[in-house]
């Protein structure tokens, strides 16, 4: 396939390597310096272009979604903090016929993790003697905080457990990939589930594998719909 990178940072540049090894061409680099208002983006740039890889910021990933589906270009974005912006998104995707795959982590063991957590807080739901929170750790330069993984794995357990709050911690320092934990504590015994990231190789490979998979498809797909399907 011929890609598009949108974004050169931490994750842009692991996605990039990792498809030149698997023999995809990148047929387009674009960094934010040169793509201020998704300036970038024109469809004479984009041409040849068969699916767009977009790593970026809160504040300009959604004019960049547009440009790309405006273009006719298959998105594939791992780009957080807009997610509140979905419902436009899905108009905007039906209106174009395009189609975006969307995640705040790309990892496959992340993904069964979150399922994981699920269970694990359905089992103690209704057992009081247990506090529960949720921790995150990532780098000192990832913007966000709370992380969207760790957004998603409270939306996930307080599905299972309304009852408790699954308070965040979130802490930024050095060059921690990412690490999140589901703790219940009691005063007698604790147990923790947690995923821990060795590097962003897993995240690149599950990114590349949503590029791979998103053409021919049309609508707006999370990752778990991709891995699970759209019914759990």
């Amino acid at each position: 396939m011929r890609l598009a990178i949108v974004g050169r940072g931490r994750m842009g540049q692991a996605v990039e390597a990792l498809a030149r090894e698997r023999g995809h061409t990148i047929g387009l680099v674009v960094t934010g310096a040169d793509n201020p208002e998704g300036a970038a983006l024109t469809a004479e740039r984009l041409a040849g272009v068969d699916v767009a890889l977009e790593f970026t910021r809160p504040d300009a990933v959604f004019g960049n979604l547009e440009k790309l589906v405006r273009a006719g270009i298959p998105t594939v974005t791992g780009t957080t903090g807009w997610f509140d912006r979905l419902p436009e998104l899905d108009r905007l995707v039906s209106n174009q016929r395009g189609a975006v795959l969307y995640a705040p982590n790309f990892s496959v063991g992340v993904q069964l993790f979150l399922r994981a957590a699920a269970d694990l807080a359905r089992r103690f739901s209704g057992r009081p003697g247990f506090a529960a929170s949720i921790i995150e750790q990532h780098h000192a330069g990832k913007r966000d905080k709370p992380s969207g993984t760790a957004l998603r794995l409270r939306d996930g357990v307080r599905r299972e457990d309304p009852n408790r709050d699954f308070p965040i911690t979130s802490i930024r320092s050095g060059a921690i990939p990412g690490t999140h934990a589901l703790l219940f504590d009691s005063p007698a015994e604790s147990i923790q589930l947690e995923h821990v990231a060795r590097g962003r190789e897993a995240f690149a490979a599950g990114a590349l594998s949503a590029a791979e998979w998103l053409p021919g498809h049309q609508g707006v797909f999370s990752f778990e719909e991709m891995l699970f399907g759209r019914e759990r």
